[in-house]
């Protein structure tokens, strides 16, 4: 017994050294010290502990890194079988879940999204109705709804995000970054769909919680004022647009610096509204507070 869970600690080591080894990117010692450490796991714990689990996904990891897909996806469908094996307590089916995101993770960047979509599911099913767990589902509808958008079915983002903005708004985290980054990315949604109304909301919300989260020069914060100034030029509220984008091109011309490669985009677009309206860039842009003006007020009370 003592031996066993001697052999169990020493493996728990060869899975940390392994990880050091994978950051440090010198894998090949990675994948030696992660199939030490799973001949231990099997030995000590059993073939279908969720311990077991987790070394075949660091092993299909570092082989998703390394370009060998085959082997990766083999490592995969290993760590899926051994929790299709698990009894599942409900702290066990808090583990699988995290797991089950992982593989999707590397099922994404080995560029199959309807393998990671499933396993996303699957997880937002194992935690659904837990207590405590609103916040890991919320990130999960989130990267399902990154990935809807990538692959252009932009009702199903949208809706996932939605979802993901009601969890985190009961959570109480209506006021992080993370917030801000998906309102952002719903509002991306929005504007396939050709909801443009609908965007501009999200886009303002965002800017406002970025805003303050991250501050006005932060690049996720800009981003989003170059999405809002679009969108007011597709609605015809040129003046905003005009105003939002001589905040940016200000901005990134005096602190941001103009290597960024939407900068020329954004001047470009500047420029054309300014002809189309007849007058000069003005010398000195507006305070953002000013730019968003009671929208912003109404959003922070």
């Amino acid at each position: 017994m003592a031996t066993k869970a001697l052999d169990s600690d020493i493996a728990t080591v060869d899975v940390s050294i392994g990880n050091i080894y994978s950051l440090l990117g010198r894998f090949d010692q990675a994948v030696l010290s992660y199939r030490k450490a799973l001949t231990a796991l099997k030995s000590t714990r059993g073939e279908n502990h969720p311990s077991v689990a987790s070394v075949f996904i660091r092993l299909a990891d570092v082989s998703s890194k390394t370009r060998k897909i085959r082997e990766s996806k083999f490592y995969c469908e290993n760590a899926l079988r051994v929790y299709a094996e698990s009894a599942v307590s409900e702290i066990m089916s808090e583990e699988i879940a995290r797991g089950l995101i992982e593989i999707s993770a590397i099922y994404e960047a080995l560029s199959d999204t309807e393998e990671a979509l499933k396993l996303l599911h699957k997880a937002m099913k194992l935690l659904e109705g837990s207590p405590g767990h609103f916040n890991t589902v919320a990130g999960i509808e989130v990267q399902m709804g990154v990935i809807f958008n990538m692959i252009g079915r932009y009702s199903d983002a949208r809706s996932s995000f939605e979802s993901a903005i009601l969890k985190l708004r009961v959570c109480g985290e209506s006021k992080s970054a993370f917030f801000g980054i998906v309102l952002n990315q719903t509002g991306l949604a929005c504007l396939q769909m050709h909801r443009i109304n609908e965007a501009v909301e999200f886009f303002e919300e965002a800017a406002v919680v970025l805003e303050h989260e991250c501050g006005s020069c932060h690049l996720e914060t800009v981003g989003v004022y170059s999405n809002l100034a679009a969108t007011y030029d597709a609605l015809g509220r040129v003046e905003e647009a005009i105003e939002i984008l001589e905040y940016i091109v200000e901005l990134r011309e005096e602190k941001l610096g103009t290597v960024n490669p939407d900068f020329d985009e954004e001047r470009r677009r500047l420029a054309q509204l300014l002809k189309e309206a007849g007058r000069a860039r003005s010398s000195k842009g507006k305070s953002l507070e000013d730019l968003l003006g009671s929208n912003s007020q109404a959003m922070k009370e």
